[in-house]
């Protein structure tokens, strides 16, 4: 394309130079290799490009001025300081060589071997430089500075000079604009810089494929851990690997990004593979756990971000389903234990987890992304499981015991009101159960047979019930955020607003549809039953907010480790 804009009519000119061995570009030799025929002499000519100060390497001449001259050590100089300029611009740049083969040695139809090659390939003649300007994405410094807050540390491994690759690396943001690399440090002050740095703080390194290749693996594995901003220039695909397996020692999770074919090692060992849909190749996508379709690295840290909001939701519709699992469970454990007559039915612990709770905790997975989803550390995987000590310990000994007790309460209130006081209800399921018992005397004196005594029990198990679902309603709410006021989110989660309406509307049918009482054993409450829970409602309000205010006062705190899920 280039030389089409400077020099109109390529494709004529290829059809009357043609191209008799190529040697293609490969990150061993980092250059690629042409003869061609030419259509106004009979000697052959070999056209090399590729990496800069490898092509300088196998030239002796250089091309000045049209004339061929003697490549000296003042032309390498000047070569350096134009390489530098242009890399420090953060282009990417190429050298050009060739070398004439005369027709005495290689004669028309000379078999040119690309494998056991049969031609020359130094002292050729050096023709020049080319930049290319290759500028990233504009949304890419965002993106790496949102994963610099959400603590993702970013590596970049390029087969491009050091130069060039710092040089694009500080654009990007990967190496900080104002601070110096170790080999910045090492250029200024000799070897002395490890003393200087004591005080200018160093936090980035830039490493050529040359250095690594000297390292032993624990050494590698030392950079990574010693430096936040690190740069990997001029690599091979041996090296991408080692580079993966140096993150991998220092027990970090680790995902590579690559488009060619080269880059399929490190996808494989990487923990995400993640590979270019429009650029990459097949090996690599083949090779690749994830096929990135835009190739665009803004969409690596918005798929972190729903990633961390996805691991969030689980995480508060988990609590929310596992705290019913208390109040659940208490009724059966006074039952043994207290004698107590059984407090909540089996089918109305299967209608609330099945129907009461199902649709709320369905609602939290369509919670939207908390403040701080992209400014924390990222989890321990090896300790920060899906369902933890701290959310088991929430779930059940926190609101659970709230709720059983707001459950138990509204039971005890409706078996007071009607004559049996708490303490006259200890020991008396014997007697209460009994059917052959048909005379049960309350605290005040009155004689209850054994079909009323159940009609009163499935009335407290009626307002047990209740209690629990009003209790949940604003549980749910508190599971919203795992740190943050439920009060700064307000009502904008429109499938949970349906979900406590219909929390609520089946729990009235249930209660005062005719015939529940037959079917499922519900019993119409009176108007008063339905507060006895609604005290502890607010009691987990009041105390969940204390508790997230006091982690947001004292992050890192007591309260903060033990109770943070």
């Amino acid at each position: 394309m280039f030389t089409e804009l400077h020099e109109p009519g390529v494709i004529k000119y290829r059809e009357t130079h043609n191209k008799r061995v190529e040697i293609p570009f490969n990150s061993t030799n980092k250059y690629q290799v042409f003869i061609h025929e030419q259509d106004d002499s009979p000697d052959h000519i070999l056209q090399m490009k590729g990496a800069p100060e490898r092509i300088l390497n196998l030239c002796s001449m250089i091309l000045i001025k049209g004339e061929e001259v003697p490549l000296t050590d003042e032309w390498k100089e000047k070569f350096e300081s134009a390489y530098r300029d242009l890399g420090e611009m953060g282009e990417r740049v190429l050298g050009f060589c060739d070398l004439i083969l005369p027709e005495a040695e290689f004669p028309q139809g000379y078999p040119f071997d690309s494998e056991n090659q049969n031609f020359p390939l130094n002292n050729l003649c050096f023709l020049g430089l080319l930049a290319l300007i290759d500028p990233p994405r504009a949304a890419v410094p965002d993106a790496v500075e949102k994963c610099r807050r959400a603590g993702i540390k970013i590596i970049m491994v390029t087969g491009d000079h050091p130069i060039t690759a710092k040089a694009i690396a500080r654009k990007v943001g990967i190496i900080s604009p104002d601070g110096m690399t170790a080999n910045e440090m090492q250029e200024k002050f000799g070897d002395n810089w490890r003393r200087k740095s004591k005080h200018n703080k160093v936090s980035a390194i830039v490493l050529h494929g040359e250095e690594i290749k000297q390292m032993s693996s624990e050494d590698l594995t030392k950079v990574v851990q010693s430096y936040p901003e690190i740069v990997f220039a001029r690599t091979s695909p041996q090296q991408k690997l080692l580079i993966v397996e140096a993150c991998q020692a220092t027990g970090a999770i680790v995902a590579v990004t690559g488009d060619g074919v080269n880059d399929s090692p490190a996808l494989s060992k990487a923990d995400i593979g993640i590979a270019m849909g429009i650029s990459g190749s097949e090996v690599s996508k083949q090779a690749a756990d994830m096929i990135l379709m835009d190739d665009n690295f803004a969409s690596i840290v918005t798929g972190v971000e729903e990633g961390r909001v996805i691991f969030d939701n689980l995480k508060k519709a988990i609590v929310y389903t596992l705290t019913s699992k208390g109040p659940e469970t208490l009724p059966f454990l006074a039952f043994i234990l207290l004698d107590l007559p059984l407090s909540l039915g089996t089918a109305m612990i299967l209608l609330i987890d099945f129907s009461t709770d199902l649709m709320p905790a369905i609602s939290l997975v369509h919670e939207v992304a908390e403040a701080d989803i992209m400014t924390r550390r990222p989890r321990n995987a090896a300790t920060d499981h899906l369902v933890n000590p701290a959310l088991l310990q929430k779930a059940y000994f926190q609101i659970g015991i709230i709720e059983g007790m707001g459950g138990m309460f509204a039971f005890l209130v409706v078996l007071g009101e009607s004559g049996f006081w708490p303490m006259s209800l200890i020991g008396i399921r014997p007697e209460w159960d009994n059917p052959s018992v048909d005379v049960v005397v309350d605290s005040y004196g009155q004689e209850w047979n054994y079909r009323q005594r159940k009609n009163l029990e499935q009335t407290g198990q009626s307002a047990y019930f209740l209690a629990i679902v009003f209790i949940q309603w604003i549980n749910v709410l508190t599971c919203r955020s795992r740190r943050y006021s439920i009060f700064n989110y307000g009502m904008r989660n429109s499938v949970m607003n349906f979900a406590l309406i219909f929390e609520f509307c089946f729990a009235m049918a249930l209660i005062y549809t005719p015939g529940m009482e037959v079917a499922l054993r519900f019993r119409p409450l009176q108007p008063l039953w339905f507060l006895p829970g609604l005290p502890f409602g607010l009691l987990v309000l009041f105390y969940d907010e204390m508790r997230k205010l006091i982690m947001r006062l004292d992050p890192g705190g007591f309260i903060d480790r033990e109770t943070y899920y």
